[in-house]
């Protein structure tokens, strides 16, 4: 006798939606709905291991916050549309501000959030339809400077070895980079490392929980990455430990860079380490046979942080630590599809796989494979450049899945800019706090509810799986800008599944050619780049020469600058941000997660105990924060993690550290100084 189920449960093997990591996992489904995640054992990103916010990741998708239907705002207030009227009045408005403004009175910024497949249709719709330049995506705000900086020493702006490989080297040397906390599933692989033998040193500011497990940690001044490095390249030059083969033979301006470290024999008082704890981090790495170097946002969030990177190229290529296991610079992608969305072409000077806008022969293929003409060849209005220039020469905006109201610097600011606009359209999954600004938004579906990809920090491109409907009107974000584009006209845009905008890309994109869905399929996946359908891919870049032109890696002679804001008599202390293991970016998703919001409800401030005795602040007590652009109101968390004079806090929350951060740009990358500004304290009455 049997007895037929009442219910059908499955699993549904996807990606981890928060950080560039990658773990692979498998969703639960009953009934037609979310009701758990389980491991996916397979994968050799994770082994089956997963992050508490890997763990919980299911508990926001059907959360009674989530959008349902187009809203149109009117006299102030929003209206629930049809999908028919809410896309009629996008396309009308941004057509009346091309067709009067130009390509450049547009701006369009996407996710690194949402699946490569959003973010292709996504730079292709803003450049058939608008003919502009001005895509492009919140890499800029993170990673911007690993891409500008990686490719300036390698030629490419990526990672050159895996994760797995750190396990492969002699030595790992961390630098501003808290992967316990902020990307654990690769803190696991150094975990891994340490148990093996294999000695970690951390270089930070603060003593974090990745400094906990590190074999040596050098603690240093916020922002003087590059005096520290240049004293590092100093001694070991001196001493010969430098790998003279490895630079004869594979690189050029080898004499550049050493004349400018002769300036930094000792330069404690820029980097406040003493000299002979330079020596002795510096001659460790060079002696060390196999060095790999990972680092995260506490290199790049800096107006240096294209120089910073750089840094860390010159001394990976002194000792000869590139194209081989066990060695290379590899950032720790802070969002799930950093790589990708950079990776797609939503960046405003390359279309996918970074071929460049302003090369003819580029513009010429895509025009005749998207069947459009007159594709433009000028770079691209950065996104924390169109910000600013809301109002101006920016008149309209198209927003998909972020929430720059809170991640972007000095959130007043954004929100005053933002009101100025003609026009704005926000595609999203909630009603963010960048949602309140919008004359239009559109419901979209998140990574349980479609099919695609996510590439992580590895150049692994991983398959993303639906499971589950988008709820109410909701629809999938290709399918969104599929019919926008059907009102312009454009006749290439019929590609109704993720895997058609994938083959769309795939192409044009010579260097991800290979990576078919069908390989996807497999736990291992792919790596770009992967030319061809039979290319096994490449795990590590730069074996037998870099992917600069002539094919050497490039020595850069780089001077030390000060952070473009320092402390001072009237804010004399130096703020630094960073993220929280139970929470990710602007808590969007981890704030809908009941066992993550219990964990850390709310913003605090570590700061060190000397500074809380002498202003009289104890443990748990509430204070103001103020900078030269806004205040905030904290906890205080009292320790010795920080030196004196150094605050530290997440950036997770609305009414939190971007009140206070600064716009200040990196001149090459674009990035905002959002690792260092200065604050003032002060008590509030009756605050404990």
């Amino acid at each position: 006798m049997s007895t037929k189920p009442t219910s059908l449960v499955r699993y549904v093997q996807t990606t981890c939606p928060y950080c560039g990591v990658g773990c692979a996992l498998n969703l639960v489904v009953k009934n037609e709905k979310l009701v758990g995640v389980e491991p996916c054992k397979r994968s050799p990103i994770n082994d089956g291991k997963l992050c508490p916010k890997g763990v919980t990741c299911w508990e926001s998708v059907q959360n009674p916050d989530r959008l349902t239907s187009p809203l149109i705002k009117k006299n102030g207030k929003f209206t629930e549309a049809s999908w028919d009227e809410a896309l009629d009045l996008v396309a009308k408005k941004l057509k009346e501000t091309y067709d009067k403004h130009g390509a450049r009175g547009l701006g369009f910024h996407t996710s690194c959030r949402t699946v490569n497949e959003d973010c292709y249709i996504f730079q292709k719709f803003a450049r058939c339809a608008f003919k502009t330049n001005n895509v492009d995506n919140c890499a800029r705000i993170c990673h911007g400077p690993s891409v500008a900086g990686l490719s300036l020493s390698f030629g490419s702006g990526a990672a050159t070895n895996g994760f797995e490989d750190a396990l492969n080297s002699d030595l790992i040397l961390m630098w501003g980079s808290n992967a316990m906390e902020a990307h654990p599933l690769a803190g696991r692989r150094v975990a891994q490392a340490k148990q093996k033998g294999i000695p970690i040193l951390v270089v930070d500011p603060r003593f974090s929980t990745t400094a906990h497990i590190a074999d040596t940690w050098y603690q240093f001044n916020p922002s003087t990455h590059i005096a520290l490095i240049n004293s590092m390249m100093y001694w070991i030059i001196k001493e010969g430990k430098h790998d003279k083969k490895f630079i004869e033979e594979r690189t050029e301006h080898f004499e550049d860079l050493k004349k400018t470290v002769e300036n930094y024999k000792d330069a404690e008082k820029i980097h406040g380490v003493p000299l002979d704890r330079v020596k002795e981090l510096a001659f460790r790495y060079a002696d060390a046979k196999n060095a790999v170097i990972i680092y995260c946002l506490g290199i790049t969030e800096l107006t240096t942080g294209t120089d910073n990177v750089r840094s860390l190229g010159n001394l990976s290529m002194l000792c000869g630590n590139i194209g081989r296991e066990g060695v290379g610079v590899n950032p720790l992608r802070g969002q799930n599809n950093v790589q990708g969305a950079c990776d797609m072409g939503a960046y405003p000077n390359v279309y996918s796989g970074y071929q460049k806008c302003e090369v003819a022969e580029n513009r010429a293929k895509m025009e005749k494979a998207w069947e459009v003409n007159d594709l433009p060849d000028w770079y691209g209005v950065t996104l924390t450049e169109q910000i600013n220039q809301c109002g101006d020469e920016i008149k309209a905006l198209f927003m998909l899945g972020i929430n720059p109201a809170v991640t972007y610097p000095d959130s007043n600011h954004v929100k005053r800019q933002l009101e100025k606009l003609d026009f704005l359209v926000v595609q999203d999954i909630y009603m963010t706090e960048t949602c309140q600004y919008a004359d239009v938004i559109l419901p979209g579906s998140c990574f349980a509810e479609k099919d695609g990809t996510f590439t992580s920090a590895e150049r692994r491109v991983n398959r993303v799986r639906k499971a589950v409907n988008p709820p109410g009107q909701a629809k999938e974000d290709i399918w969104i800008i599929a019919e926008l584009a059907k009102r312009f006209g454009l006749k290439t845009f019929n590609l109704p599944t993720a895997k058609d905008v994938w083959d769309d890309m795939r192409a044009v994109t010579p260097s991800m050619f290979g990576c078919t869905y069908e390989r996807m399929d497999k736990p291992e996946s792919t790596i770009w780049p992967c030319p061809t359908v039979d290319h096994p891919g490449t795990p590590i870049l730069h074996r037998e020469k870099f992917a600069t032109p002539n094919g050497k890696g490039q020595f850069f002679g780089l001077e030390y600058r000060p952070p473009a804001e320092v402390a001072d008599k009237e804010y004399p202390f130096t703020l630094m941000t960073g993220r929280l293991i139970f929470h990710y970016h602007s808590r969007t998703q981890t704030g809908r997660c009941g066992a993550l919001d219990y964990e850390v409800p709310a913003s605090y401030v570590q700061m060190n105990s000397t500074d809380a005795k002498r202003l009289g602040i104890v443990q748990g007590e509430k204070i103001v924060l103020k900078s030269r652009r806004g205040q905030t109101e904290t906890v205080a968390w009292v320790g010795e993690d920080v030196a004196p004079g150094v605050l530290y806090m997440s950036m997770h929350f609305a009414e939190g550290v971007n009140n206070l951060t600064n716009t200040a740009l990196d001149p090459l990358s674009k990035m905002p100084e959002l690792k260092h500004c200065a604050v003032s304290i002060a008590k509030i009455a009756g605050g404990k």
